[in-house]
């Protein structure tokens, strides 16, 4: 609260894991205002978080080892009213479907990605696309799923229909760059959940993910069991 000067934060885990393997994602609060925060190593600065974004909701990601958050407050005649506040994840890199999404979140997942993700995801169903909408100023848009199968999910992302069809309905976010358009068909949704929300991971149609699953596990080199039919 009250911003002034400026202080640097080095995040670490609460467990033993070499820094190369941990990459860092932060979302300000939407009221945050008062400072900018960069990314900084041996004296070098790189800009995240411009002072008044936080209302955009972004979130920035790096690899641990490339440096702590330098917090540097901005010129204001009345600090009274600024704070500074931003929410922080730490996150294996040996979670695939996390890495797929943070090096190149609108490419198809390779099968050995699908196969991964469904069994490190936050949640796994298989649904179709009811509807999509799009947050230009987040750079998001948040797909409209109507799911079938409900094989995983951590929290309350999909909540059953109120029309008691057996069938449940929720949404999940991804980047506006994607283009997801509303479409036809099946498909095996998988993510995980950030600051709360829940993002897309991989989303392969669900007759070639039973491709997939059938190829790997004739050769035995499915990571873990699935119902696939």
């Amino acid at each position: 609260m009250y911003p002034t000067g400026a202080l640097i934060v080095n995040l670490r885990p609460n467990t033993f894991s070499p820094s190369r393997h941990l990459t860092v994602c932060i979302k300000p609060f939407r009221d945050s205002s008062g400072a900018n925060i960069y990314l900084e190593k041996t004296g070098e600065l790189r800009l995240l978080v411009r002072d008044g974004d936080g209302g955009l909701g972004g979130v920035q990601c790096f690899g641990l080892e490339q440096g702590g958050l330098f917090v540097e407050a901005t010129p204001q005649q009345d600090i009274s009213r600024r704070t500074t506040g931003f929410q922080y994840e730490l996150m294996s890199r040996s979670r695939g479907s996390d890495l797929h999404a943070l090096s190149a979140p609108c490419r198809p997942c390779s099968d050995t990605e699908v196969l991964l993700a469904v069994c490190t995801s936050d949640f796994v169903v298989r649904g179709s696309i009811q509807d999509v909408t799009h947050e230009p100023e987040r750079q998001e848009s948040a797909i409209h799923l109507r799911v079938d199968k409900l094989y995983r999910q951590k929290g309350r992302v999909f909540q059953p229909a109120p029309e008691g069809d057996s069938h449940w309905q929720g949404h999940v976010l991804t980047l506006l760059e994607c283009g997801v358009r509303p479409g036809h068909g099946d498909f095996l949704f998988t993510g995980h959940m950030h600051f709360g929300e829940a993002r897309l991971g991989c989303a392969p149609r669900f007759k070639d993910f039973q491709r997939m699953y059938r190829d790997a596990e004739e050769r035995g080199l499915n990571p873990c069991e699935i119902g696939a039919e």
